[in-house]
């Protein structure tokens, strides 16, 4: 009898186990999430009418803007937005808010489950590298709140959670994490953050402290974000958004003394069948054979990730251009989808892709950003081998999914495109980053790729 109730205890753990790993797959080695595309099979924010590409890529060309605008600080953007929308949050002396074009959204094409409060309620949050707070959207939603999958978070529900004052050092940290000045509620003193994209899509409402559940066995206390009470925009159906930023307030930053200060991603593709990863932590960098490549700190941008691109190859042959004409500031980004290249560098990709498509594929019009078009489709194309090689030998050696992108029924177009404006900047956009593994090592300045999709 004894022995019988044992197995029956041991059963009932080992499945216990099994549905945590089905979800989070956490293990002592490091904390997996599980990584979705919100249009992809087994995406819980997909819509039934999906976004049309057009507007994908016209919001795509706002967040290279708003990129651009971070690093440069130029002035081809206007230097601040007047939010009046939000003044019952701080009450009636107050008669506008300063906002930042600074941030920049995109599409918000990949999200996770985390859980805040005590007890712990999941939600689905956008992630994004160039994001520092992470926020989502809370009860009683004062102002207004977008539709989303998730019941809407209440803090009043949450033993854990905190407002920060106006006088901490917390709050003072907001003009870097989301720059713009933090502000105070005068009639209770809470912190108020404003968090601008650079798509007009923002969040406003109260610096917060809860317990995060990043697995039913893997929590932190005293996690920093935002409680937003007025958020409008782009932001789907997600309850908010993740930020993996290098700032102390991102949840990486914010994880790093029990964790490392380290992370690693898998994006799915859109049709694929299962889901991406997220993996927090530093031993998840041992998991893969990672090719590393130096993480460059931009001084005039410190919390994005930087790196040096240094050749691109095509069938073989290197581009021809002069290695000078790779040295603009390169980002890679979770957020932007279609990478962005140097001009000379683009005319020269451009020039030689259609030399060699041209042999067997009728030229297609242009598509929006997309200017290198042919008639057919990714699946019976046959498409010449590309490498991104980076400084110190790390490179991405793409797939055709990696390379081209359907645009619609007939037209495929290759998925570059080139930078524009008087400061250039390259990108390397999530397309280009689609089933690879892709590591995060700040403590070590590295970035590192590795093949062998998201499984």
């Amino acid at each position: 009898m004894k022995m019988g109730y044992l197995l029956f205890l041991i059963c009932c753990l080992l499945l216990a186990r099994a549905a945590s790993l089905a979800e989070f797959r956490g293990d002592e080695a490091a904390i997996y999430l599980d990584l979705y595309h919100v249009d992809g099979s087994n995406s819980s924010l997909g819509n039934k009418s999906p976004e049309p590409l057009t507007h994908v890529l016209a919001r795509d060309e706002n967040r290279i803007k708003a990129l651009r605008y971070r690093i440069t600080r130029t002035k081809e953007r206007k230097p601040s937005v007047i939010l009046n929308q939000s003044i019952d949050i701080l009450g009636p002396e107050s008669v506008s808010i300063p906002a930042s074009p600074g941030l920049s959204l995109g599409s918000g094409n990949y999200y996770v489950k985390i859980g805040l409060g005590m007890p712990a309620k999941y939600n689905a949050m956008l992630l994004d590298t160039g994001s520092s707070l992470s926020w989502l959207q809370c009860q009683p939603c004062v102002i207004s709140c977008h539709a989303q999958v998730d019941p809407l978070y209440n803090p009043s529900a949450s033993r854990t959670y905190k407002s920060i004052p106006c006088s901490t050092s917390q709050c003072s940290s907001l003009k870097e994490a989301t720059l713009n000045d933090p502000l105070c509620e005068v009639e209770t003193g809470k912190c108020v953050y404003t968090a601008s994209y650079g798509d007009s899509s923002y969040s406003i409402g109260y610096l917060s402290q809860d317990l995060l559940s990043l697995s039913p066995s893997e929590t932190s206390p005293s996690f920093l974000y935002g409680c937003g009470q007025d958020n409008e925009g782009l932001f789907g159906r997600a309850a908010g958004i993740v930020g993996l930023a290098r700032q102390r307030l991102s949840l990486i930053s914010q994880l790093s003394p029990k964790y490392g200060n380290a992370f690693s991603y898998c994006l799915p593709s859109e049709t694929s069948i299962g889901s991406g990863f997220l993996s927090i932590g530093s031993t998840s960098l041992t998991a893969s054979a990672f090719r590393f490549t130096p993480m460059i700190t931009e001084s005039r941008e410190k919390s994005l990730y930087f790196l040096r691109l240094g050749a691109i190859s095509l069938a073989g042959k290197p581009l021809s251009v002069a290695a000078t004409q790779y040295r603009v500031p390169t980002i890679i980004d979770s957020g932007t989808v279609i990478s962005r290249l140097p001009s000379s560098v683009y005319v020269a990709l451009k020039q030689a892709f259609i030399n060699i498509m041209s042999r067997k594929y009728a030229k297609a019009p242009s598509y929006s950003i997309l200017d290198t078009c042919f008639k057919g489709s990714l699946k019976t194309m046959s498409v010449p081998q590309m490498r991104l090689v980076f400084q110190g030998g790390a490179d991405l050696a793409l797939t055709p999914a990696n390379i081209l992108l359907d645009v619609e029924k007939g037209t495929t177009c290759l998925a570059f495109a080139s930078s524009s404006g008087n400061d250039e900047i390259a990108v390397i956009g999530n397309h280009q980053q689609k089933t690879f593994k892709v590591a995060y090592d700040v403590t070590n300045s590295r970035i590192g790729f590795a093949a062998g999709g998201c499984h």
